[in-house]
C-alpha cells in the first residue's frame, strides 16, 4: 500500500468524469489498498474518491468518524461504479474538501440519499443513507463526475477562509 499525492485546483483531472471499471483486478484492488492508506493519511480523512489521486476511475472510499460508525457498518467503505438512485430532502451543510485546502462553504446536499455500486470483490450493493454518509457519498460521486463543491456554491459568500488544519469535510 502506498499514500498517494492528493490533487488540488485547477488539476485537470478533477474536472474530468472518470471511466467505469470493467472489472475488478489486481490493479483495481491495489488502487483500493493504496485509495484507503492515502485517506487514512489525509487531514480530515473522511472520503477519497479516484479522481483526486489522479486516476480517472469511477471508484470511491469513505471511512466514518468513530462517532458516526457503528457495529453495523464497515470500517472503510468501497464503491466502485457508484450511482446515487433516490434523493430525498434537502438541507444546508457546510462542507470543505482535501483537493480544495483551505476552504469550506455552504452548501445543499440531500437529506438522504440511496445509492447502488459493487463492493471491492463485484458484488452489487445498495446503501440507504442520511447525514454525513450521505453527504459524503454525494460529494465523492460529484468527484466522479468532474464535480467540485464549489460548482454548489450559491454565491461566493458562501465560500469561506479556515485555517489549513481544519477538517475539510
Amino acid at each position: 500500500m502506498t499514500v498517494l499525492s492528493i490533487r488540488n485546483l485547477p488539476d485537470p483531472v478533477l474536472r474530468r468524469k472518470a471511466k467505469r471499471v470493467r472489472t475488478i483486478d489486481d490493479s483495481v484492488k491495489k488502487l483500493i489498498s493504496d485509495m484507503i492508506e492515502t485517506l487514512h493519511a489525509a487531514p480530515g480523512r473522511v472520503g477519497l474518491a479516484a479522481p483526486q489521486i489522479g486516476i480517472s476511475r469511477r471508484v470511491i472510499v469513505i471511512s466514518l468518524p468513530e462517532e458516526e460508525k457503528d457495529e453495523e457498518k464497515e470500517v472503510d467503505i468501497v464503491i466502485i461504479n457508484p450511482e446515487i438512485v433516490k434523493r430525498l430532502g434537502e438541507r444546508l451543510v457546510n462542507e470543505g474538501c482535501l483537493s480544495v485546502p483551505g476552504y469550506r462553504g455552504e452548501v445543499k446536499r440531500a437529506e438522504s440519499v440511496t445509492v447502488k455500486g459493487r463492493d471491492r470483490n463485484g458484488k452489487e450493493i445498495r446503501i440507504k443513507t442520511d447525514e454525513l454518509l450521505a453527504q459524503v457519498l454525494e460529494h465523492e460521486i460529484d468527484h466522479l463526475n468532474g464535480t467540485l463543491y464549489l460548482d454548489h456554491l450559491e454565491g461566493i459568500n458562501n465560500l469561506h477562509k479556515i485555517d489549513p488544519e481544519e477538517t475539510p469535510l
